[in-house]
């Protein structure tokens, strides 16, 4: 017994975005097709982000950041960005360090707070 295919195009959940692992150490050769590879998931994928499994990539080091930055700098171009998975604390103490800012992944986005919102009441405090 067989049935038709559906009409259109398949359904696809752009909600989940696609991951790269990143293993390291990487070689400096391998960056150019690493930033493809990020280029090719945000070209294919509806989400415009990507993520980056950062877990085994290594002992943390400017090597390192070099990739991270290439592949921002990448994702950026593609209309797209970063967000690290399971970074290294050492990695994200030296990332920031040298001034680059990642989405990671299971933390809220960090946005400014909301205007005349009152974070506690003390006391006494006369209702607005």
């Amino acid at each position: 017994m067989s049935s038709a295919h559906p009409r259109g195009l398949p359904h696809v959940d752009a909600t989940i975005p696609p991951v790269l692992a990143l293993a390291g150490p990487v070689t400096r050769d391998e960056v150019t097709g690493l930033c493809d590879d990020v280029r090719a998931l945000l070209e294919a994928g509806g989400a415009g982000v990507v993520v980056c499994d950062v877990g085994a990539l290594g002992p943390p080091g400017l090597a390192a950041v070099d990739l991270l930055a290439r592949l921002q700098l990448t994702a950026r171009r593609a209309g797209g960005r970063i967000r690290l998975r399971d970074p290294d604390p050492a990695l994200a103490a030296l990332l920031d360090l040298v001034g680059l800012r990642f989405e990671l992944e299971g933390q809220p986005e960090q946005r400014e707070p909301a205007l005349h919102v009152q974070e506690a009441v003390e006391p006494g405090d006369p209702a607005v």
